[in-house]
This record gives structure tokens, C-alpha cells and sequence, in this order.
């Protein structure tokens, strides 16, 4: 397990960028001067139109990232076999124009999870990096058997995540605001156990179309989840352009 020992701070948590520059500078300009640490809970690439630009990008900003599935399958680490066939064209294509630099990059990202402070960071679940951590059936044992107070995870592209109430009460997390910028603000509480999802930074699959992310305060023990629009129809006409299939095109307007 990876560790990094520093005074309670503030952290960005990002995940899921896929490959979707104009999403994640979006980000980064909403939560400019409210964080002293990025955190990427992985799938730089993927999907998008622009995995060297995401990925040159993101990496002198963050602290730690860890890898994500496409991560794995867009280096040649995995063969994506269990890809859905979308998400194999676009594989095949992101490996086609990635740059050797970037693909090495990639296969050297490190596995979750990585200790941050007093929480933890995986990109599907503790146990299993790829596991999808949807719903009670798989976040149920997981909280059950913290032995923090929270993990953040990605991977399944839905802001919020899952809870237990100090009093052994579960419940989801969801952000249903249609604010832009700070959406929900959750504090975590004593006793409590949080598997907390900042969302998709480049293909939200919520129903919300809008580039999410969290910010945790690790001196308040707070996490604010953050959603913002940014200028989709400039990722859309670069992905026409890459030759990507039209379904990967416009789900992005819808959020799934």
C-alpha cells in the first residue's frame, strides 16, 4: 500500500478524466485556490479525444494517481477483451495516439489503494481495483470491514457515494443539486464509515452531463462535491473528428 504522510489538508479528488481536456481544465479552474493537493483515483484515458493532453495535463498536478481499468487496457497491460465493443474502439483508437512517453507513463501508474492522511483512495473497490461498488450489495461488506473512516473510489462515474450512519444505518450518497459549482456539502462523522465518490471529471454517468469532482477537508473531515458545465460541444466536434463512434459522442449530453 502506498503512503503519504502529511498534515491534515485539503485534496481535489478526481476520477475518471478520460481523456476529456475540456471537462478536466474546467475542473481545475472551479476548484483553483480551494486545495493544496490533487488526488486521481485513475482512468486518465479512454473514451475521449485527447489522452496525451489529459494525461501531460494532469500529471505535474497531482500528488498521487493511481490506475483505472482503461488505464491498464489503453497501455497494453490488459487486453480489454472484457470491454464492451464502444469501449474497445476506443481503446484500440487511444492506443493508436498515444504517445510511447505517455503509454509508458500509464503502465507505470501504481495499483490502489494509497493512504492518504487518515483515508484511503482505490479506484473500484479495496479488494479489487476493478470491481464496480454500484450499490448495498457491494458497498455494504466493504464499509462493514473499514478499518478508516472513508475511502474514496471511483469507477462507476456516479457523485456520492455510500455510507454508515455512527448508529449502523446505510444509506447512499447522492448529489441531486443542479447548482453549478458546490452541489452537497457531507460531514463525516465519528464512528461513521464513507466510501465517497467525487464523480466523473470526463464521461458522467449520473444523468448529469456536467464534469464532477470533490474537494475533502482533511482537518474539517468534510467533503464538498462540486459539478460544472464546461464547453462539450468543442469535446464532441474532436471526437467527429478522431473518427469515434457516434454513441461515445452523444452520451456525453446525457450523462450516461
Amino acid at each position: 500500500m502506498l503512503g503519504l504522510l502529511v498534515p491534515a489538508l485539503r485534496y481535489l479528488i478526481l476520477s475518471d478524466i478520460h481523456s476529456n481536456l475540456e471537462a478536466l481544465d474546467k475542473c481545475l479552474e472551479l476548484a483553483e485556490g480551494k486545495y493544496d493537493h490533487i488526488l486521481c483515483l485513475g482512468d486518465l484515458v479512454g473514451y475521449g479525444p485527447d489522452p496525451n493532453g489529459a494525461i501531460e495535463r494532469i500529471r505535474p498536478l497531482a500528488k498521487i494517481i493511481i490506475r483505472g481499468n482503461h488505464d491498464k487496457a489503453c497501455s497494453g497491460l490488459t487486453d480489454a477483451e472484457e470491454f464492451n465493443p464502444l469501449a474497445r474502439i476506443g481503446t484500440e483508437w487511444t492506443r493508436s495516439v498515444l504517445t510511447p512517453e505517455n503509454i509508458e507513463y500509464l503502465r507505470s501508474l501504481p495499483e490502489g489503494p494509497a493512504e492518504v492522511d487518515w483515508f484511503l483512495i482505490v479506484h473500484g473497490s479495496l479488494h479489487d481495483e476493478d470491481d464496480y461498488m454500484l450499490g448495498p450489495a457491494q458497498a455494504l461488506p466493504e464499509l462493514r470491514n473499514l478499518s478508516v473512516l472513508a475511502v474514496c473510489f471511483g469507477h462507476t462515474h456516479y457523485q456520492g457515494g455510500f455510507m454508515l450512519a455512527p448508529k449502523g444505518r446505510f444509506q447512499s450518497i447522492r448529489s441531486t443539486s443542479k447548482n453549478n459549482g458546490l452541489t452537497m456539502t457531507l460531514q463525516l462523522e465519528d464512528g461513521g464509515r464513507y466510501l465517497i465518490n467525487p464523480g466523473s471529471v470526463g464521461q458522467p454517468r449520473d444523468g448529469d452531463w456536467r464534469a464532477g469532482f470533490a474537494i475533502l477537508d482533511a482537518d474539517k473531515y468534510q467533503v464538498d462535491y462540486y459539478r460544472t458545465p464546461y464547453d462539450l460541444p468543442a469535446t464532441q466536434q474532436k471526437m467527429r473528428k478522431a473518427g469515434l463512434p457516434d454513441p461515445l459522442i452523444r452520451r456525453l449530453e446525457y450523462g450516461r
